[in-house]
């Protein structure tokens, strides 16, 4: 019996190396002069202000927001189609935009891949979507892990886990208790599925009609994979040009992120005891690829709804005096926008007005 060496046991430290060479640089691409720089260090360093005329925050009470999330099955598409350089912008889209659900500026990100054996060239793929979804969301990737496990992943297997570090000020904070009867709710599009249900969508274009991800769905213009693997919207950069336009009032009175259970769940999470979110369920086109969904999967209408966002990603819900003006501000930053319902007395949570 030979010696035992961790490369026979499945980890490469060469390979390993290899791969870790090549991310120093989509990390860098994302840094600000908050960042300090500590290449080969154990920690990344991040500065909550900076000695800087033009760009210094002079924070009074900042708070501190941290979120994490990963991007589950969806991985599973992109190793079906090979293409692994988007499901990192959905990794740092479902961090952030909660985080942004405070209120908060995105500040940094930290990922975690996990493997089943070191391969450079997919690790490298996949962190540089993560730094794609950075730039995006304006923060810094400032560190992270890459974990090789053999025994607990399948060949060509991986996952991905992100943490985002935000900061508002206290008086900023946005925490939903100030919505009242008479509010706005705006929704705001989605580019897609986003990340969630995918368990679900697996089960109904895979393994109930057997489609392949090259498939061409004349419904859709577009390829199985296409649809499947559109990244996220990151909603940074727009609601960062309404919160910061409104410095002294605070117009937004809350804030969901539509992840997994839908409309009704998200944002009845936000909505005070004495309140109710009334939604107008025509008030907004919803995409092909629900409906698409739908049909192949002979989907109730509720388990949709509970399921997926129906082309809502983000929900604000404000002062009906601001809404149009923050319409208009949404619309220019080049995303969709509508009006779906309104804050009414209530006993909390979100109802349908057919």
């Amino acid at each position: 019996m030979g010696k035992a060496t961790y490369k026979e046991a499945g980890v490469d430290l060469d390979l390993y190396r290899d791969a870790m060479q090549r991310l120093p640089r989509l990390m860098h691409r994302t840094f600000s002069p908050r960042v300090m720089r500590l290449d080969g260090g154990f920690a990344g360093l991040f500065k909550l202000d900076f000695a800087s005329r033009l760009f210094n925050r002079n924070y009074r009470d900042p708070v501190l927001v941290s979120c994490t999330d990963g991007v589950g099955t969806k991985v599973k598409v992109a190793k079906l189609t090979q293409i692994h350089n988007t499901v990192g912008i959905d990794l740092v889209a479902m961090s952030v935009n909660d985080a942004l659900c405070c209120g908060a500026e995105p500040l940094f990100f930290l990922d975690y891949v996990a493997m089943a054996r070191d391969d450079a060239t997919l690790l490298e793929q996949l962190v540089q979507g993560v730094s794609d979804g950075c730039i995006q969301a304006d923060c810094a990737l400032l560190g992270g892990e890459t974990a090789i496990m053999p025994d607990l992943y399948a060949p060509g297997d991986y996952d991905l886990a992100g943490f985002c570090v935000g900061v508002v000020e206290r008086k900023h904070l946005i925490d939903g208790k100030s919505i009242a009867p008479g509010d706005v709710v705006l929704g705001v599009a989605s580019s897609g599925l986003h990340s969630n249900g995918y368990s679900l969508v697996r089960r109904v274009v895979f393994d109930m009609q057997g489609l392949g991800v090259n498939d061409f769905i004349d419904e859709l213009g577009q390829t199985v994979g296409e649809a499947l693997l559109k990244p996220t919207t990151i909603y940074a950069r727009p609601l960062r040009r309404i919160l910061t336009h409104y410095k002294v009032k605070n117009v937004v009175h809350g804030i969901a992120h539509i992840t997994g259970g839908g409309l009704r769940e998200n944002l009845g999470r936000i909505m005070p005891d004495s309140t109710e979110a009334l939604i107008q369920r025509q008030s907004w086109p919803i995409p092909s690829v629900f409906s698409w969904l739908q049909r192949l999967g002979d989907i109730d209408d509720g388990e949709m709804e509970q399921v997926f966002n129906m082309g809502i990603g983000m929900v604000l819900v404000l002062s009906s005096f601001y809404a149009d003006n923050v319409a208009r501000m949404i619309r220019e930053s080049g995303l969709s926008c509508w009006k779906i319902g309104e804050v009414v007395a209530g006993k909390g949570g979100v109802s349908w007005a057919d």
